[in-house]
């Protein structure tokens, strides 16, 4: 048995549909992953959802999406996820709390007028929202744990357990901000718990080195610096995610040279996260 892992959605900020974008994809946050029972996570409900929705649209089952936040490129594919218009489907949306705003009220100020044509509250399936509060709570054959990470906003990682196989999603993600990751202690890293021994790590690469020195605080992190923190945390396999909308796919493809070199042999795989691609670990 397996936990397979399919990436609809690998870019940041913005989608980018153009045709210089098209090895790695153009759609923002969206990861699927069927667990070893056949149950269904998404991770994040950025424009790629669209496309898996269509792929699901007509299934049975629950079907679980887990937000690490609430900017745009993260929910902005919610409207257009068919499962939602489905009458007695079951979808339950789990998302970061918030100091007195409940999670439905806070996707109800982007699924409402004037930035939708419908109200979120008339949804044709059984929709629940649940905060996902730090800790831990089962999923089908998963054992999902949340917990907050540097990024602006409340921002939940995830990681998630499946019978010997360990993801990690940490898409917008800034561990060295006021941190030294290579001589810290682990337990004030942010993230580090969650990605620690992972099989996969799925993390935030937005910018090269030379581009951080103009984003410190922005919320994501240079490749160096999460080449540093997957070493850190003793992760096996490391996908690169959350790709600069000004990133073509020469300056990924670059970007994947840089990585393999930084890595220096110390992860059995180090890549970029492509659109359509599957990643399987065995459970």
């Amino acid at each position: 048995m397996t936990l397979a892992v399919r990436y609809w959605g690998a870019r940041g900020s913005i989608p980018t549909p153009t045709p210089e974008m098209a090895a790695y994809g153009g759609n923002t946050a969206c990861v699927e992953l069927t667990l070893s029972d056949g149950s269904q996570v998404i991770l994040d409900a950025g424009t790629g959802i669209r496309g898996l929705g269509q792929a699901a649209h007509g299934g049975s089952g629950t079907v679980h999406v887990l937000l690490t936040h609430l900017h745009l490129d993260h929910i902005q594919g919610l409207m257009f996820f068919a499962p939602l218009f489905e009458p007695g489907r079951d979808v339950r949306i789990y998302g970061p709390p918030a100091l007195g705003t409940p999670l439905l009220n806070r996707l109800g100020r982007y699924i409402s007028a004037p930035l939708a044509p419908v109200e979120i509250h008339e949804l044709p399936a059984r929709v629940s929202f649940e905060e996902a509060h730090e800790g831990r709570w089962q999923i089908g054959a998963a054992s999902v744990e949340a917990g907050f990470v540097n990024h602006r906003g409340p921002t939940l990682g995830y990681r998630i357990t499946d019978g010997d196989a360990t993801v990690t999603y940490l898409p917008d993600h800034e561990p060295a901000l006021g941190q030294p990751l290579d001589r810290g202690q682990a337990d004030w890293i942010s993230g580090h718990a969650l990605a620690r021994d992972a099989d996969l790590l799925i993390h935030d690469a937005q910018y090269t080195d030379a581009e951080y020195d103009d984003h410190v605080g922005w919320g994501h992190s240079r490749l160096g610096d999460t080449i540093a923190f997957a070493r850190r945390a003793g992760a096996e396999r490391l996908r690169l995610f959350h790709h600069d909308p000004l990133h073509d796919d020469a300056a990924l493809d670059a970007l994947g040279h840089e990585a393999h070199a930084a890595a220096g042999g110390h992860f059995a795989e180090v890549s970029l996260a492509r659109e359509q691609e599957t990643d399987e670990l065995p459970t």
